[in-house]
């Protein structure tokens, strides 16, 4: 088999070892994980950066259109952008083991591949956007707040539709280590989108509208900047060697990646949602969703650091699983959860000791502001383990096991964390608190099921296993490599 000499080989290795080479391995690996992760971590805040500013400046034209692009950000995340990113997720899996067994040629097959998919799965997306108002009405949302959700709703369409290849470019990248470009990027279109939001906003005046569709300008500038890199660096050139027919085969075997990937995602964002909805139902609601709402945005904040964190992982196992490295993917799995831990400890030590200054950031009601210096410990202590099945995430990804992240995901948060929540804030009448507790014991759930998988991971078989993804691809390049070498030796005895 292939991976037979590199696999006993690795194995070999690992038994030779002894404390001094050990602690050195490990001291390489977390340089590794830092430097993917390092500017990871800022590409994807000033991603998320970008809905926050637009949000802002649609907060200054009045009430009813900041609470109608709140709840129509809330509704494009769960039902498009959380979607389309869970599904680009894949590519963690695809691209890194392919480019980890130097198969580099299928890096650019399949980001076409994603790319189509992606924009495929956009259309009835949009269709559905089509309908937000009367969405939001059957579900007993205001009706003006359901019509100003609508109008913002269509301005952010175009945004949708760049989303999904800014998505598939940034992993794309990720997977051969080029996380550089990714942060500069990300960096340049966070500062241009201020400009862009005034122009469209105030000078042309298109409203809450214009707020959207600067969302659509910046990504898009975002993915020009990224597609150039990857035509004209060098450092893709064996990656990108143009556009191929190639991509339209295999899209079956993609959407059993694809599907689980984006439902990983898409569990953990809808019951964020639905604890919300449900604040809705306790007896102070205003004051309820929209302490629940700071919350969720400050944990999504502070969670851009172990998502980088995860994103290095996934990049650094697939690499390892596809170089026939199992003690070495085993390694960044493992050295990846002790940094989570301290990211973890100093996250939760900043939360504790602004807690009684951070909801004056959000709002100047004491009420408001007293409430969230209640939940903030409680929130410290959920980003302890948010932090750890983060990195752990990342793991599974890495190793194209989203069938059992989806799996935990589902039980942790629908079996555990919703039902708990409803039982501590309606019946022992805790109320947004018991709500937050509940995902809390949700989070414990999942990240001691995500250890115990990690645990038990047979990283042998997950080294053979790689090359079951989309194994025609890997077989047929594999088979064309081995007559070429075999071919020059050959040649070279002649």
């Amino acid at each position: 088999m292939a991976t037979e000499e590199p696999l006993l080989s690795g194995m070999a290795a690992g038994s030779k070892h002894g404390g001094g080479e050990e602690e050195s391995l490990v001291w390489t690996e977390v340089k590794r994980q830092l430097h993917l992760a390092g500017p990871l971590v800022p590409g994807y805040l000033l991603q998320y950066v970008v809905q926050l500013m637009s949000l802002m400046f649609v907060g200054h034209l009045g009430e009813l259109e900041l609470a109608g692009a709140s709840v129509a950000t809330s509704f494009a995340t769960v039902t498009g952008f959380s979607l389309l990113g869970g599904m680009a997720t894949s590519l963690e899996t695809l691209c890194g083991q392919a480019f980890g067994a130097k198969q580099h040629h299928l890096l650019g097959v399949y980001k076409q591949r994603a790319m189509l998919v992606l924009v495929l799965v956009s259309v009835p997306v949009v269709a559905m956007w089509g309908y937000t108002g009367e969405i939001l009405l059957w579900f007993g949302q205001d009706p003006e707040i359901a019509a100003a959700a609508a109008g913002y709703i269509r301005g952010l369409i175009p945004a949708l539709l760049v989303n999904g290849p800014l998505n598939c470019h940034v992993r794309f990248l990720q997977a051969q280590n080029a996380v550089v470009p990714v942060m500069l990027g990300s960096g340049a279109t966070a500062l241009a989108h201020l400009p862009v939001c005034w122009l469209l906003v105030r000078a042309l005046g298109l409203g809450s509208a214009g707020a959207a569709l600067g969302i659509a300008v910046s990504y898009a500038a975002n993915l020009c900047f990224l597609a150039l890199y990857v035509r004209l660096s060098p450092r893709c050139r064996s990656t990108w060697t143009g556009f191929s027919r190639e991509a339209f085969r295999g899209i079956p075997a993609f959407f059993r990646l694809a599907v689980p990937s984006a439902m990983m995602v898409c569990i953990e964002w809808w019951s964020f949602e639905l604890l919300v909805l449900l604040s809705g139902l306790l007896p102070d609601p205003k004051l309820e969703a929209a302490v629940l709402s700071i919350c969720i945005n400050t944990i999504t904040l502070a969670f851009m650091v172990p998502l980088g964190l995860g994103g290095a992982t996934s990049t650094r196992v697939s690499n390892e699983l596809g170089a026939g490295r199992p003690q070495a993917a085993r390694l960044a799995a493992w050295v990846v959860v002790l940094l989570s831990l301290m990211v973890a400890a100093v996250g939760g030590l900043v939360m504790v000791l602004v807690r009684n200054l951070w909801g004056y950031a959000y709002s100047s009601d004491e009420r408001v502001v007293k409430y969230i210096a209640r939940m903030l410990p409680l929130l410290a202590v959920s980003f302890m383990f948010d932090c750890v099945q983060g990195v752990l995430s990342g793991a599974i990804r890495g190793c194209g096991r989203q069938k059992v992240g989806a799996s935990i995901n589902l039980a942790s948060y629908y079996l555990v964390a919703i039902p708990l929540g409803y039982f501590f804030a309606f019946g022992c009448h805790v109320g947004g608190m018991g709500l937050w507790f509940g995902l809390l014991c949700g989070l414990v759930v999942q990240t001691i099921l995500l250890i115990y998988i990690t645990l038990c991971t047979n990283w042998n078989k997950e080294v053979r296993a790689c090359y079951g993804v989309d194994a025609f691809d890997l077989v047929v390049f594999f088979l064309a490599s081995e007559f070429i070498s075999l071919s020059s030796g050959i040649e070279g005895e002649g």
